[in-house]
């Protein structure tokens, strides 16, 4: 199938910078958002797993996408995370969304309630006969507990607006056969799949570790497309360490990006419970990383 990017190849998962008192940092989002944009993302994913989503208000991932899009205008698509384990609270969530001027929305499976596929075919279709904006389906069951099956997403794939797919299911096969039957726009969110998805026809990636560097990224991108494979591998070989370091050290995603984010003076802040704090020597190991892959660059 022809391979879309309905948002973008480079997206990165935006983690939701917090006031040191722990309230929502718009200013910081905004100042963020302009970065990554500047630095090569063509897209940013709000309110998903890095975001913080399950601790978050609605009316606090409405203000975020308000905010961005003001920071970024029409530079770079504004994915929203609207997702929940309750079908009409997703709905209410998803039309707050386009209101605030996202371009599309990432819809998680439902959590906790573990749905049988076709319950949550249902709860898919809902959300997208209820609005206007094209959906990402979000495929974590490491997270939900349910896996959205490639057979349920070649089904799914038949609504005019679902169009993506941000994968997390560590499923390679089973990408590769909803890809060869489907026109959905496959993302992986696994930072170290970046290159070998995007070399089988993905549409590209929302990466939590673009946080921090997102140039770096988006080059694997670049260097694949004028036909330097080469040069692709050894720019995701080179990544290896700090993706490692952030995503595979036992710590969440968000607790590293943030960690990284404020040892580097950006936005970031802290994370709200019941996550907690990188520790310092978990901090170093980080910083370590992350010159090791800057040095390389």
């Amino acid at each position: 199938m022809t391979t879309s990017t309905p948002f973008g190849r480079a997206l990165c998962a935006m983690i939701t910078p917090f006031t040191e008192a722990g309230t929502l940092d718009l200013d910081g989002a905004q100042r963020l958002a302009d970065r990554l944009v500047s630095e090569g993302c063509e897209g940013l994913v709000l309110s998903g797993t890095t975001g913080e989503s399950p601790t978050t208000t609605d009316a606090e991932k409405t203000a975020l996408v308000r905010a961005v899009r003001e920071a970024v205008g029409d530079r770079a698509s504004i994915v929203a995370g609207v997702g929940t384990a309750d079908t009409r609270h997703t709905v209410e969530l998803s039309l707050e969304a386009e209101k605030a001027g996202a371009d599309g929305l990432l819809v998680v499976s439902p959590y906790y309630s573990r749905p049988p596929q076709d319950a949550l075919e249902a709860h898919f279709r809902e959300i997208a006969d209820a609005c206007g904006l094209p959906l990402t389906l979000y495929d974590i069951p490491g997270r939900t507990g349910t896996r959205i099956e490639p057979d349920t997403m070649i089904r799914l794939a038949q609504h005019p607006r679902i169009v993506a797919v941000k994968d997390c299911a560590y499923d390679l096969l089973g990408t590769q056969k909803v890809m060869s039957r489907t026109d959905l726009a496959y993302y992986t969110g696994c930072d170290e799949y970046v290159l070998a998805q995007y070399a089988i026809g993905g549409a590209g990636y929302v990466s939590t570790v673009a946080n921090v560097t997102p140039r770096h990224f988006r080059l694997i991108l670049d260097t694949f497309d004028t036909g330097d494979t080469a040069g692709a591998a050894r720019l995701q070989q080179q990544a290896c360490h700090l993706v490692e370091s952030m995503m595979a050290s036992g710590l969440p995603g968000t607790v590293t990006a943030k960690a990284l984010l404020n040892s580097l003076g950006l936005p970031g802040g802290p994370v709200r419970a019941p996550l907690r704090p990188a520790g310092r020597e978990a901090v170093d190991g980080l910083l370590r990383a992350y010159d090791e892959l800057v040095s390389a660059s």
